[in-house]
This record gives C-alpha cells, sequence and structure tokens, in this order.
C-alpha cells in the first residue's frame, strides 16, 4: 500500500519532531517535517479531527483560515451524503482544497468528539491506517500526517509515533489476520505498552 506513497510526519514541536525520528529510519519513504505542515509539499495534509467534521480548533483552525471556510462545508458535505452523517475513527475521506500547492485534503477523525483520549486508545494507529488506505486510493504520492490525537487528545507524541509505526508496518506488509485471540490482543496491546497482559480480566 506505501510502496509508491511518500509519508510526511510534520512536527510543530521538537519534542515531538524526535519522537518522529525514531521511527522515521525505519521506512524508506517516511520523513519527518519540522514546521507548518502545509509547507511539507505534500499534495494531501490531513485533518485528525471529530467525526463530524467540525474544523474551528486547532490545526483545522488554520486550514480553515489557509483553505478558506468552504474546506468544513466540503468535509461536512461529504460525511453527511456518504458517511449517513457520522465518520468513524478508523476511516478517512479526501476532499479537493482549491489550493494547487496542496490539492487534497484527507479528514480521518482520532476521536469522535472533542475530548481527552485514555491511556489505552489505539486511535491513532486507526487514524493512521485509514490515512494511508485513503492516501493510495486517491493515488497522491505524497501526504503529510500531523500528531494524531496529541492535541486535545493528550496522546503523547512517543505512542502516537508508536501507533504510527504500527500502522506503516501494516499497510507496508501482506494482507493478514492474527491466528489467534491471544495474538490480536498481544498486538493490540503493544500499541501502547511494552507489556501486554489478559484484557478480560
Amino acid at each position: 500500500m506505501t510502496e509508491t506513497l511518500d509519508v510526511v510526519l510534520a512536527a510543530v514541536d521538537e519534542r515531538a519532531a524526535a519522537c518522529f525520528d525514531e521511527v522515521a529510519g525505519e521506512f524508506a519513504r517516511v520523513r519527518v517535517w519540522r514546521g507548518s505542515i502545509l509547507d511539507a509539499g505534500c499534495a494531501a495534509v490531513v485533518s485528525p479531527a471529530n467525526s463530524f467534521g467540525f474544523m474551528d480548533g486547532g490545526l483545522d483552525g488554520r486550514y480553515l483560515v489557509h483553505f478558506g471556510q468552504s474546506i468544513q462545508t466540503a468535509v461536512r458535505a461529504r460525511i453527511f451524503h456518504d458517511h449517513d452523517g457520522e465518520l468513524f475513527v478508523g476511516e478517512a475521506l479526501a476532499v479537493e482544497t482549491g489550493d494547487a500547492s496542496v490539492p487534497w485534503l484527507i479528514a480521518a477523525p482520532t476521536m469522535r468528539v472533542p475530548m481527552r483520549l485514555p491511556a489505552d486508545t489505539v486511535n491513532p494507529y486507526l487514524a493512521m491506517r485509514a490515512i494511508l488506505r485513503c492516501a493510495a486510493g486517491l493515488g497522491v504520492t505524497s501526504v503529510a500526517v500531523p500528531g494524531l490525537g496529541t492535541g486535545v487528545g493528550g496522546v503523547p507524541a512517543a505512542t502516537c509515533a508508536r501507533q504510527m509505526a504500527a500502522a506503516l508496518r501494516s499497510a507496508s506488509a501482506p494482507t493478514r489476520l492474527p491466528g489467534s485471540w491471544a495474538e490480536a490482543s498481544e498486538e493490540h496491546q503493544l500499541l501502547y505498552t511494552d507489556r501486554p497482559g489478559r484484557l478480560q480480566y
């Protein structure tokens, strides 16, 4: 899925950039960008917002200033018409921006509504998987991805980077299913901890 896609992890602060640096070296087509995501030189940028397409804060607020209010209107219209009024975490959609330098915006929720995410969230992983699938479906050659869930969601940058890397590995490997509940549970927990246990107790 990622063989022809350049992925840029965009960091607005040095702590996030350092966490992204730790995982980017594992992948030939992944690099870290320090600065505005809009200057990363990618065909698509990601809005890691909410399930209903509200774009009035944080990075999304900057997108509104840059692309205009019509970008939110387009995202919400797609959610309404194509997703029955709600874009689930783990799904993504793309809209054209009207900006030749950044022609696409990919909306990939990291939360249903703005909220603090729990320590065991896997939403950054789910969002990253959706982003990669959406970008591949679009046929774009590059996508810039900001921190996922690291703003209002409060996900530590290291956890976000860990889950982004897991999604990138999954997207670049042959499709597979876990062979057992135990394997699935361990892989799930390794997205946020080094010490998997039994989730049922």
